[in-house]
């Protein structure tokens, strides 16, 4: 009997905490490098209602530099999510971007649609998955709630994490109730902008950017070893 087949690894995960597509994402390279190709799909479904093509264009002019292409995947609303052709798109992707803008829209928009089922299902086969500021922060779950920072349901593409964005610029005292409300042993990471926390396929986690990331767990400062695998 042939042995079976081994399990397929994730894509390189990177959480990032704003200030995408803009110097200092140092980290850009090296994603597009673990993606293998030169496409960039990107999602500005979290910027609906702020232009989104403005989103897409900043994506291009910033990837052009970095000698790839953007494809911009205009699924705004929930029968967007639900078309089986943008959702075909992201399942054979191997880089996916998830901008910034709105994360209450961003999940409601997402959750439970084909269009999320296939980009889990890239991820899982090795695809490179990228969020930044709202795109991060519905990647996990819990979430962080924007409007006073108490946590409430995310996508949950990543499990046990609650992610702040633009920390150092975020309000003290949103930052202080996330922490205050995370169930113990829950690890909650501010990610300053223009700074990656990256999830490797082995489950292991470091930073890269501009920035520092602050590791909170049960109120008390934690190491990356406090993070899930």
């Amino acid at each position: 009997m042939p042995p079976p087949a081994a399990r397929a690894l994730p894509g390189l995960l990177a959480l990032v905490g704003g200030g995408e597509w803009s110097e200092g994402c140092t980290f850009d390279a090296e994603l597009l490098e673990a993606s293998g190709c030169d496409e960039v799909v990107v999602l500005p479904t979290a910027a609906a209602y702020e232009h989104p093509e403005r989103a897409v264009e900043t994506a291009e002019e910033w990837f052009a530099r970095l000698g790839a292409r953007v494809r911009g995947l205009m699924v705004l609303d929930r029968s967007g999510a639900e078309d089986p052709e943008l959702a075909g798109v992201l399942r054979a992707a191997r880089f996916v971007y998830l901008g910034g803008g709105s994360p209450l829209h961003l999940r409601s928009v997402l959750k439970g649609t084909l269009v999320w089922e296939a980009l889990l299902a890239a991820w899982r086969s090795g695809a490179v998955v990228a969020g930044s500021s709202a795109g991060a922060m519905v990647l996990t779950d819990p979430m962080v709630d924007p409007r006073g920072g108490a946590l409430t349901v995310g996508l949950g593409m990543v499990e046990n994490l609650a992610v702040i964005p633009h920390f150092g610029h975020e309000s003290a005292e949103k930052v202080h109730r996330s922490v205050a409300l995370a169930a113990p042993g829950l690890a909650v990471v501010g990610i300053p902008e223009r700074t990656a926390l990256l999830r490797d396929p082995d489950g292991s986690w470091r930073t890269s950017g501009e920035g520092e990331v602050q590791v909170f767990v049960s109120t008390k400062p934690a190491g990356f070893d406090a993070l899930p695998h």
